[in-house]
């Protein structure tokens, strides 16, 4: 089980830092790197999905002013990404 884990959590890391834009390849690459090895296996099944969601949607939940919500299930790993970079 702990190897499947650590597998999936290479995956999400290079998903992380290949977005396909710099800046989110940056933003949530550099995040991923730096926590996932703490994640639980649920968390990285929410941290899989939200990997899934499109890349102009993140960006706008990352860069743009508070959205009040609308990032539905990954509000608060919204909040820890914009957090980690210092984003407010």
């Amino acid at each position: 089980m702990s190897e499947d884990i650590e597998v999936r959590r290479r995956r999400a890391a290079w998903r992380a830092a290949h977005r396909g834009t710099k800046e989110l390849d940056l933003l949530v690459g550099r995040f991923a790197e730096a926590r996932l090895s703490a994640m639980t296996a649920a968390d990285l099944d929410r941290f899989e999905r939200f990997l899934a969601v499109t890349d102009p949607e993140i960006q706008a939940w990352l860069l743009g002013p508070p959205s009040g919500g609308a990032e539905g299930e990954f509000a608060d790993m919204v909040a820890e990404i914009r957090a980690f970079h210092g984003l407010g």
